[in-house]
């Protein structure tokens, strides 16, 4: 797999840099990553990963193009409206990096089909709008061992976080999972969605940015994870804070009782 001498050219400032070069650039092109979800988040995930070089890239959603996602679902133009997401999100794929393959899946992830999509991906990038496809990724990722960056925002804030809760962090303890962060899931209706509560667009971009970043030094295994962490950002203040995150011997996938132990989880 071999980059051609268009490859080289265009990921020139990449191998420029010590900790990327031409092996990584390598990596990033063997690299398979899944997107869950062609909008706010998953635009610029989709968008720098195909810039980056990445090699296959599949992205999953069973929506539509409608107009009042265009004010941040950079991925989509006006024309693409009525279109299914992952189609129209190929096309824009397409002509940022026609090196790029995309694998399109045009439904929703849930338990019958969960394993199978993403045990055949390296990483998974997690930008969905509700808890219960959290929370499935969440558990889907821990039983075939794929890491997963996940990403949420409402309104003017956002968090990112990365999940490796089949390996131990350098304490000797297991990497926090989704559940460890949150345990449950909120009640119907307790957290309004961004079609309710509103969402300026800009903070898609922001979060989404960094979770392509998170996924990047992943393949490369340059830098300092997110596993353990969590980042979060308050777009209004111009703040970023990060929050430790703890294994927690409560956790139902990898604590010492596990309660979870096959996929799906009973409460699903």
């Amino acid at each position: 797999m071999d980059l051609t001498p268009k490859e080289l050219e265009r990921y020139a400032r990449h191998i420029l840099l010590r900790d990327v070069g031409g092996a990584g650039q390598h990596k990033l092109k063997k690299a398979r990553v899944l997107v869950i979800g062609a909008g706010g988040l998953g635009s610029p995930v989709l968008m720098y990963l195909a810039a980056a070089g990445v090699g296959t890239l599949g992205v999953i959603d069973d929506d539509d193009v409608d107009l009042s996602n265009l004010q941040r679902q950079v991925i989509h133009k006006t024309s693409s409206v009525g279109q299914a997401k992952t189609a129209s999100a190929s096309e824009t794929i397409e002509q940022i990096n026609p090196h790029v393959k995309v694998n399109k899946y045009q439904t929703r992830l849930d338990e019958t089909n969960a394993l199978e999509i993403i045990g055949n991906y390296d990483i998974v990038a997690d930008g969905c709008d509700n808890f219960k496809t959290r929370f499935l990724v969440s558990d889907a990722c821990f039983f075939v061992k794929k890491p997963l960056v996940s990403a949420a925002v409402g309104q003017f804030d956002g968090q990112i976080s990365t999940f490796k809760p089949y390996l131990r962090s350098p304490d000797g303890n297991p990497y926090p999972s989704y559940r460890t962060f949150h345990p449950q899931p909120p009640r119907d209706g307790m957290l309004p969605t961004c079609a309710e509560a509103g969402i300026i667009g800009t903070l898609t971009a922001i979060i989404g940015s960094m979770q392509a970043m998170e996924v990047i030094k992943e393949i490369l295994n340059i830098g300092d994870t997110l596993a353990g962490r969590v980042v979060m950002y308050d777009s209004l203040a111009t703040r970023c804070y990060s929050m430790k995150l703890g294994w927690s011997e409560n956790d139902p996938l990898n604590g010492t009782r596990p309660t979870i132990t096959k996929f799906p989880a009973p409460e699903a």
